[in-house]
């Protein structure tokens, strides 16, 4: 079993090179064409000679914008490849400004994998032609047909470049297609948000909580002889509601909703259209959007996102790594064991378990716990932990370092039929709303192994 471990560590951090990192042809074996061509971001606007320039190891290019017009907010960007990770940079960003339309959008992308030939595909961006960055900013949030929000993205791509580049060119439609359903009830903020859809809110004060109700004690002889306030009463008074008044829901709510439902769809699509396509590896997600005076930020993976005020720094997003959810991991685990294949256990242990030490007690946590106990070692403990190491060496099943992102369906333990994607959550934390104004810098960054090293947007 430690064989296996070293060998799938390997080969997941530092063999890919030879392999499915190169994002330019299709699996091994597979004759399935890409869903779209490697490149870096489009708004770096590189030729394909600079393209290829960028994947040089030795010098490490620094990528950044020939433009600074080109992107909205004075948005800043810079890149360099990660050394001897990849031959190519698994990495992606985007951004862009997204109209999400009243009519249906010129593109969501469909149920079934699209057998039309990429050369012959139609512009996916919602705006038509072009990076679709032509909008007015003062009409921010006005536009007559819909409403458009700033979006900026950052894809953190493994063992290939197909994941990120399909959620760079996708993830933010499917924010704009969900956002369609609710968009007339974002553009009338003075009305709450109605429980079912296209039914007008209960104009009934008691329903609503505005007037206290009357506490009037009945009787069951009183209830049945029709007293005020009982059922069948002809009392003009409304009865006294039996239940609770129903859960007041923000406007904010409904884009958080739309943001967490839009990853589940990208990974969703990526999952179909793998049977059609060649989409590999997987990516962690960190998108930040700005829609109605207010900046929301969905993270996914391990990237990270900040706010910087001045000289405060404000962080926006969680780090998911394996020991930070660690919790969720081994309560799968525990729920769920045939998904550890009779080879891990989801106990977590200071250091692995030897066999001469069976019987003996020794510390160990469990999804219920914050803090270590002891417990007498058994045969079961001898397997290898759900999750092992500790900082940038943690690993889910000895294989993969994050535990949020897209993508990672065909993902397996080195050597087994132990597949890695249940243990993998596509869906993102969003946090509250935040009310932007001048003196703002948005930070987001792909965090590497060192740090600032790697991408970075900026925007202010």
């Amino acid at each position: 079993m430690l064989t296996r471990v070293k060998s799938a560590v390997a080969g997941f951090m530092g063999g890919i090179m030879a392999g499915g990192g190169s994002g330019e042809r299709g699996n091994a074996g597979s004759e399935l064409p890409l869903k779209f061509p490697y490149t870096r971001p489009q708004f770096l606007g590189l030729s394909s000679d600079e393209i290829e320039c960028s994947a040089d190891h030795i010098a490490r290019p620094i990528l950044i914008l020939k433009e600074t017009r080109r992107l909205p907010w004075a948005t800043g960007y810079a890149e360099v490849i990660n050394a001897g990770k990849s031959a190519l940079n698994e990495d992606q960003a985007c951004c862009e400004v997204v109209v999400a339309r009243r009519r249906p959008m010129s593109y969501c992308p469909p149920s079934t994998p699209s057998k039309t030939p990429t050369a012959k595909r139609r512009n996916s961006l919602p705006n038509g032609e072009g990076l679709g960055l032509r909008m007015e900013y003062g009409k921010l949030g006005e536009e007559s047909e819909g409403l458009v929000f700033h979006y900026w993205a950052l894809f953190d791509g493994h063992a290939g470049s197909g994941a990120a580049v399909v959620a760079s060119r996708l993830l933010q439609h499917h924010i704009a297609c969900q956002l369609q359903a609710v968009i007339e009830i974002l553009r009338n903020m003075s009305s709450p948000p109605p429980t079912v859809l296209g039914e007008e809110p209960d104009n009934n004060p008691y329903l609503q909580g505005n007037i206290p109700v009357p506490h009037r004690a009945l009787t069951r002889a009183a209830s049945l002889r029709g007293a005020a306030g009982a059922p069948g009463s002809p009392c003009s008074t409304p009865p006294p509601p039996r239940f609770f008044t129903e859960k007041k829901i923000l406007h904010e709510s409904l884009v958080i909703g739309a943001i967490e439902n839009a990853f589940k769809e990208m990974d969703a699509q990526i999952e179909r259209e793998k049977q059609g396509y060649s989409i590999t590896g997987g990516c962690t997600a960190l998108t930040v959007l700005y829609l109605l005076g207010k900046l929301y930020v969905g993270n996914a993976g391990d990237s990270r996102a900040i706010i910087i005020r001045s000289d405060e720094i404000i962080p926006m997003s969680t780090e998911f790594t394996p020991e930070s959810e660690r919790q969720r991991l081994q309560f799968l685990g525990f729920m769920q064991p045939h998904l550890l294949g009779n080879e891990f256990t989801h106990l977590e242990f200071p250091r692995r378990v030897q066999r001469k030490e069976v019987g003996k007690r020794m510390l160990y946590r469990d999804f219920t716990m914050n803090g270590w106990a002891y417990k007498t070692v058994e045969d079961e403990d001898l397997k290898f932990p759900l999750i092992y190491g500790e900082g940038k060496k943690a690993r889910v099943l000895a294989t993969i370092g994050v535990t949020r992102g897209l993508g990672d369906h065909d993902l397996k333990v080195h050597d087994s039929n132990i597949y890695i994607k249940p243990f993998l959550s596509c869906c993102p934390e969003t946090t509250a709303p935040v009310c932007c104004a001048n003196g703002y810098l948005v930070a987001i960054e792909a965090k590497k192994q060192r740090p600032i090293t790697g991408k970075s947007t900026q925007s202010r």
